[in-house]
């Protein structure tokens, strides 16, 4: 097993520069997820570290050796890519037994390992098909399966899935993190999909522009972001963002104050953005929490919960709740509750999160 350094990265193409200088330490066994939108260097900084890109500046370390100039087939890596890559001529044996062969490895051991891994992805029963007679989850075994009997140090994972069905991403996404929690193997894994960055990492770093904006464990990044990118970035629906002003008691918006549980002393009149999570609003009033003035628009059911589209002021909110098997009971809401402890408050001019003595 193996872990992954990364110091002072950067990626230019002639004068464009796409990644600026990054720092990120994976460690051994670590399941660590580079996600953010397109064009912000996640796949780029992937391939720096398989070697298929070279690094302009900084250095890359895999198990303690520096690989900057060490050929991708030397580096004891293994990449999933997006498109499965296979063989069409060959059967799903000889797809992933292609890189043993390759290293000449004994057919004996060949053999064994490939029943070892069908096994594992539960591939056995599908040995001698060839890909054009297997469903797109099937194809992405095999992918994996390819990867893994290679023993490699490192999983690099570079959007596996978004070529899937939603309910094969959702099997796919299980079959990940069981085969990590299985095999303990150092994985790193791009994606722009917030919900496997979520569901799959020990560690999120979301990156934006080249730069990583936080790095952290998905509840951490959750409930403490660090500032309004992320917090709009991570969550589904991501957090509501309105335009607010500091008092000494919360934050006023529009006519109404939302109560904060701490004190914001020196900052009374800064214009701030005040951060809600929809999960974290309430229809009924309880302790500690600001009633918050809603003109309602839309209801989404998603059957035991709702997506609720409002309207506050000139600002769109979306609020999630329970349904109970009833969406009509909604029909009347023009206020929700939102809990002082909940409240996240951003610097309206640098987007940075703010915090605050109690």
């Amino acid at each position: 097993m193996a872990g992954v350094h990364l110091e002072g990265i950067v990626k230019a193409y002639g004068a464009v520069q796409v990644v600026h200088g990054i720092d990120l330490e994976v460690q051994e066994k670590e399941f660590v997820v580079l996600v953010g939108p397109s064009g912000c260097g996640k796949s780029t900084t992937l391939r720096m570290v398989a070697g298929l890109e070279e690094i302009t500046a900084g250095d890359v370390t895999i198990d303690g050796r520096r690989v900057n100039r060490i050929a991708p087939k030397d580096r004891d890596v293994a990449m999933v890519f997006q498109n499965y890559a296979l063989y069409p001529h060959l059967n799903v044996a000889d797809n992933m037994a292609f890189g043993l062969r390759i290293r000449r490895m004994p057919k004996a051991e060949i053999k064994t390992t490939i029943a070892e891994v069908a096994q594992i992805l539960g591939l056995t029963e599908y040995l001698d098909r060839r890909p054009a007679d297997l469903s797109g989850g099937q194809r992405q075994r095999v992918a994996m399966g390819r990867a893994i009997v290679r023993h490699p140090k490192v999983f690099l994972f570079d959007e596996p899935l978004s070529n899937l069905d939603a309910k094969l991403r959702t099997q796919m996404r299980a079959e990940i993190k069981r085969l990590h929690n299985r095999l303990g193997v150092t994985s790193i894994y791009v994606t722009h999909d917030q919900v496997e960055a979520m569901t799959l990492a020990d560690r999120i770093v979301v990156m934006n522009d080249g730069r990583i904006e936080q790095v952290g464990t998905p509840m951490e990044l959750f409930n403490n972001p660090v500032n309004t990118f992320v917090a709009g970035f991570l969550g589904s629906p991501p957090m509501n963002q309105v335009r607010g002003v500091l008092t000494e008691t919360g934050a006023k918006v529009g006519n109404s104050e939302i109560k904060l549980d701490a004190k914001v002393n020196g900052h009374v009149g800064r214009e701030v953005i005040v951060g809600i999570r929809p999960e974290h609003v309430s229809l009924r009033a309880g302790d500690h929490t600001s009633p918050f003035p809603v003109a309602l628009d839309l209801v989404e059911p998603l059957g035991s919960e709702a997506l609720l589209h409002a309207r506050f002021g000139d600002e769109t909110v979306v609020f999630k709740t329970e349904t109970g098997g009833d969406i009509a009971q909604f029909s009347g809401v023009d206020h929700v509750h939102v809990p002082a402890s909940l409240v996240k408050i951003f610097d309206a001019e640098t987007g940075q999160a703010m915090s605050f003595g109690a």
